[in-house]
């Protein structure tokens, strides 16, 4: 985990069931008791606590290896290391070793005003210990083995799809940059997202992505507003469902979308307090863009860019989700 923005940890989580008690010196508060209160000699002794407490604590600290905001971590599948990348650079670590590091990719360049791009996210390969990707703010993904060097200046694969000159404009180069990238369980795929959709490629064809699903296609005439209150650099999250079926990303008014690929077709659903009560089934939301709207819709001119959802995950093995909208984390399942 991210310890701070420039330094990651090394956490356990554990479940206490019982609690010290029978302190001589304290009472069941804490409180300092009277020393001269004191007549009998106690054994302090473990009860049962009625909640589970749960506690992360503080293992080892992976610090001052980078100077900019760290962005990702990845855990390898071997186990024993894990990369966390930058803005400029990505560091492979070992978990027994918190001084020493392996600098891997360097993007900076020897004079900062040449500078085009920037890394936004590195994720390790789920069965390929020598393999990784990161994705940067031009919409390109780089796939990288660390066999062939050292340090990765250069790519086994470069992932990236064609510009269409119909549609360019002033935003284009700022919705196309990626903000997440995720591997398939099986290694085949990955997925990406940008501001506007989620791209679904195969590793064995780089040319284009093979699907591409638009999460919020109705906020393109809103690029302008966007970009003036500053939502347009908002990153978002994208993660796979089940065996890879499905697909869950956020977008704004605090609406998620799950795309299933099974029949290509997607839901937008909205978090909050209503709809995570117990047994409550969640409701289809939809936007319109028009003057007119029907019952069930929102108009697009009514969202709130201020409430959205920027993290979410899904259950390795259950039909469950976890989306986190600005200060509340929901837990959704499913049937």
């Amino acid at each position: 985990a991210v310890v701070s923005t420039q330094s990651t940890g090394l956490w356990k989580v554990s479940e206490r069931r019982y609690k010290l008690d029978g302190f001589n010196l304290y009472d069941e508060y804490g409180v300092q008791r009277d020393v001269q209160s004191i007549n009998t000699l106690r054994i302090p002794h473990l009860v049962p606590v009625n909640e589970i407490l749960v506690e992360a604590t503080t293992k080892k600290v992976y610090d001052k290896a980078h100077v900019y905001h760290i962005n990702s971590i990845s855990l390898n599948s071997d186990d024993e290391t894990y990369l966390s990348a930058d803005d400029l650079r990505i560091n492979l670590w070992h978990m027994e070793y918190t001084n020493v590091c392996y600098n891997i990719v360097d993007i900076k360049p020897v004079v900062m005003e040449d500078l085009t791009e920037v890394i936004t996210a590195a994720k390790f390969h789920p069965t390929h210990c020598n393999h990784f990707v990161y994705t940067s703010s031009k919409g390109t993904i780089r796939l990288c083995d660390m066999r062939a060097r050292a340090l990765c200046d250069q790519h086994s694969k470069l992932f990236e799809e064609p510009e269409d000159s119909t549609t360019k404009s002033f935003f284009s180069e700022i919705i196309s940059s990626v903000s997440d990238v995720k591997f398939s369980s099986c290694g085949r795929y990955m997925v990406s997202r940008d501001y506007l959709t989620v791209k679904l490629w195969d590793l064995n064809m780089d040319t284009r992505p093979v699907e591409t699903y638009n999460v919020h296609e109705y906020l393109r005439s809103k690029l302008c507003s966007l970009y003036e209150n500053d939502c347009i650099f908002d990153k978002f999250e994208v993660v796979w469902g089940g065996p890879s079926n499905s697909i869950l990303t956020g977008s704004y008014n605090n609406f998620f979308r799950v795309f299933d690929r099974n029949n290509s077709k997607d839901a937008c659903f909205e978090a909050s307090r209503e709809s995570a009560k117990p047994k409550t089934q969640l409701k289809h939301c939809k936007v319109s863009v028009g003057p007119k709207r029907r019952k069930d819709e929102i108009n697009v001119d009514l969202l709130d860019f201020s409430h959205k959802i920027l993290h979410a995950h899904w259950h390795p093995k259950d039909n469950v989700i976890a989306v986190a909208a600005t200060n509340n984390l929901y837990l959704f399942t499913g049937k």
